[in-house]
């Protein structure tokens, strides 16, 4: 993973210092709340409903033991011994007093992480493929590059002071494992006819009060030029965005109403503009940060087969364990999502034992997934037992990656001020209704998504399933959506129909799930079903 220089230590210290002062002069009286939130935003503090949350980046969803240890000694002294995950690779803290706040940061900074752009109107934490460097199916380590455009872009003033927040993607396959399009500008790296590498372009996705998907603008930029497109995207939507409405500010508005080929046009106008300038990176900064990137040493000739005898070990291996591209290797994906849990949360002594088995098995590398898991990207196949018994001890061997208790929740109304219902509680109840792990495995992939508002922080529009709380005359009521997904076939759900209260909505679930199992032919996932059948045949079962 990358290592900070002299100089990226000089600037995030700086940094730290900045806020320590700012914090001095808020809590003095020096400053007040309105100009005080624009300094703290751009640190990742926010003002919630019961405390302070500080977001933590975590740059395209990799940490190192020394740093995951270091969350949670974060998590046990300044926090209530936890934190939660999010569906953007970030850590966030829920419960951080104002004047531990730059302690916090000063304490980060000493493991080479901060919590710079996790808010604010800027680049927001840059996302990646949490099996990078390790998918049997990508082309390359998509990470050098996340890196190389995250160090380009961090304090770059025109991309600091944007109309909105802007959220990019890399990723380096064919399968899509990090809602590509539903960003702002998500690049796929991909070989074209003569060999070379570049990127598929998509702009002017988004999720919240108007979800869009991204077009592809571009089926080949040589990777070359990709910072010089990516400044361009920004030139466009810089040049026309609408800073007089904060709900039409997001790039994905400019495009829709410029329209694809208008918004392709003017990118591609800067673009040549862009190119003239000659500010692209110089390949041997490209090479330096992809040194950091290098792959570890596996071993060769080791055994590849498992040990499949201890039947609950063999349901874990069949439900969490990842083809790896090295022979002998695995992926081994962690769930966060125990039933009846809070999904995401991890628990600093949780977070302990993940550091230590990454650092004895997984060549000190964790990765922090969209879906608020954790994965081990590097385990030989022969240490995935033990892997697996130190994972059960700590409660966290859950066997439901990608089934329907691997539901993705925001934190909701329990604790943002943004939120109109709660999303954990609806979460918690729909795994109980489906703990049995005969059911979870009869109904196969099924990805439900909850958030507590239109901001969509739990991704609802994605959901094979989504439920978006709102607020009905004060009271809590939630939508119930079908038909969006996430991955490489990308589609937004569509709302049934009438709102439910909160058991109301996991009654619909369960009949919306029912009639998928009456419908379905063999081997057909929900989404599947769903999209050879249609909404009407599944709002019938809900609605009656």
């Amino acid at each position: 993973m990358y290592k900070y220089d002299q100089y990226d230590q000089a600037m995030v210290d700086a940094r730290v210092e900045d806020f320590r002062d700012q914090v001095r002069r808020r809590i003095a009286g020096d400053m007040n709340d309105d100009q005080f939130k624009p300094l703290r935003l751009k640190n990742g503090l926010y003002l919630q409903l019961h405390a302070y949350m500080l977001r933590v980046a975590i740059p395209y969803g990799t940490l190192n033991s020394r740093q995951l240890r270091k969350l949670a000694e974060i998590a046990r002294k300044y926090d209530r011994g936890y934190g939660h995950f999010t569906t953007r690779q970030n850590l966030q803290y829920h419960w951080i007093k104002l004047e531990d706040a730059p302690d916090i940061l000063a304490e980060l900074a000493t493991v080479e992480m901060h919590a710079i752009q996790t808010s604010g109107e800027s680049i927001r934490n840059i996302s990646a493929d949490q099996y990078a460097g390790a998918a049997a199916d990508e082309i390359c380590d998509p990470r050098p590059w996340a890196e190389l455009l995250r160090q380009a872009t961090s304090f770059h003033p025109e991309f600091s002071y944007l109309p909105r927040k802007f959220k990019i993607c890399v990723i380096s396959s064919p399968a899509d494992r990090a809602a590509l399009r539903w960003h702002d500008c998500a690049l796929r790296i991909v070989r074209n006819e003569a060999g070379e590498e570049g990127f598929e372009v998509y702009a002017g996705g988004g999720m919240g009060r108007t979800p869009f998907i991204a077009y592809k603008i571009r089926d080949f930029c040589p990777a070359a030029q990709i910072f010089s497109y990516i400044q361009a995207i920004l030139r466009v939507w810089n040049l026309h965005a609408r800073r007089d409405n904060i709900h039409k500010q997001r790039m994905k508005i400019l495009v829709h109403d410029l329209g694809e080929e208008e918004f392709r046009r003017q990118v591609e106008e800067a673009f040549q503009h862009f190119l003239t300038l000659d500010t692209d990176f110089p390949q041997a900064e490209y090479d330096r940060i992809a040194a950091y990137f290098t792959p570890p040493p596996f071993e060769t000739g080791l055994p590849d087969d498992i040990d499949r005898s201890d039947p609950d070990f063999a349901l874990w291996v069949d439900q969490q364990v990842i083809a790896h591209k090295t022979p002998g290797y695995a992926i081994a994906n962690i769930s966060l999502k125990p039933i009846g849990g809070i999904g995401g949360d991890a628990t600093a002594e949780q977070m302990e034992v993940v550091a230590d088995l990454a650092e004895r098995y997984s060549f000190d590398d964790v990765r922090v997934t969209h879906a608020q898991n954790l994965v081990l990207p590097h385990v030989r196949k022969q240490d995935l037992y033990a892997v697996w018994q130190a994972l059960h001890e700590a409660g966290l061997a859950d066997a439901n990656l990608d089934l329907v208790t691997d539901v993705i929740a925001c934190p909701g109304l329990d604790y943002c001020t943004l939120a109109n219902a709660r999303s954990i509680p609806v979460a918690q109840k729909i795994q109980r209704r489906f703990a049995e792990m005969e059911r979870q495995l009869d109904l196969g992939e099924l990805k439900i998504k909850i958030s507590g508002c239109i901001n969509a922080c739990g991704h609802h529009h994605a959901g094979h399933i989504g439920i978006l709380g709102v607020d009905r005359k004060g009271t809590e009521n939630y939508q119930l959506l079908l038909g969006g997904s996430g991955a490489e076939d990308t589609t937004q759900a569509k709302i049934t129909g009438p709102g439910f209260d909160e058991d109301g909505v996991v009654d619909a679930v369960e009949r919306a799930i029912e009639r998928y199992r009456e419908l379905r032919d063999p081997g057909e996932r929900f989404i599947d079903t769903y999209r050879r059948v249609g909404l009407d045949a599944f709002k019938e079962a809900i609605y009656g």
